[in-house]
C-alpha cells in the first residue's frame, strides 16, 4: 500500500506563500522515482481540479493556467517527497490540496492517479 502525507497548508493573508510536502512510502515494488507526481485542489463546492505534475526525472512540469508563474512544483527523490511552493496567494487559491501519484511518466488527467493523500487545507484570507 502507497501511503501518501501532505503538510504545510494553513491559514494565510493574500499574497503570501506556502510550501506544502507529501511524503510518499511504500512503493510497492516500485521505487518513488518510477511515479509521476502530481497536486490537485478542491474548491467548496466544485469538483476536484488538476493544479500540477511532475515527471519522474523532474525533466517535464505542467500547470494550471491560473498559477502559472505562482507556483512551483518539484520533488526531492532521495526523499520520496513532493513540494509546492505556492507565492502570491490568492483567495481563489483557498481549498483542499491533495497530491497523487502515477504510474505514468506524468499526468494532467485525474483518473491517471492511482494513490492519493488525505489532503491538507489551504485558506487564502483577502
Amino acid at each position: 500500500q502507497v501511503k501518501l502525507v501532505e503538510s504545510g497548508g494553513g491559514l494565510v493573508q493574500a499574497g503570501a506563500s506556502l510550501r506544502l510536502s507529501c511524503a510518499v512510502s511504500a512503493h510497492i515494488g516500485r521505487p518513488f522515482t518510477e511515479y509521476g507526481a502530481g497536486w490537485f485542489r478542491q474548491a467548496p463546492g466544485k469538483e476536484r481540479e488538476f493544479v500540477s505534475s511532475i515527471s519522474w526525472t523532474s525533466e517535464n512540469t505542467d500547470y494550471i493556467g491560473p498559477v502559472k508563474g505562482r507556483f512551483t512544483i518539484s520533488r526531492d527523490n532521495a526523499r520520496s517527497t513532493v513540494y509546492l511552493q505556492m507565492n502570491n496567494l490568492k483567495p481563489e487559491d483557498t481549498a483542499v490540496y491533495f497530491c497523487a501519484t502515477t504510474f505514468l511518466p506524468y499526468s494532467t488527467s485525474e483518473k491517471e492517479y492511482v494513490f492519493w493523500g488525505q489532503g491538507t487545507q489551504v485558506t487564502v484570507s483577502s
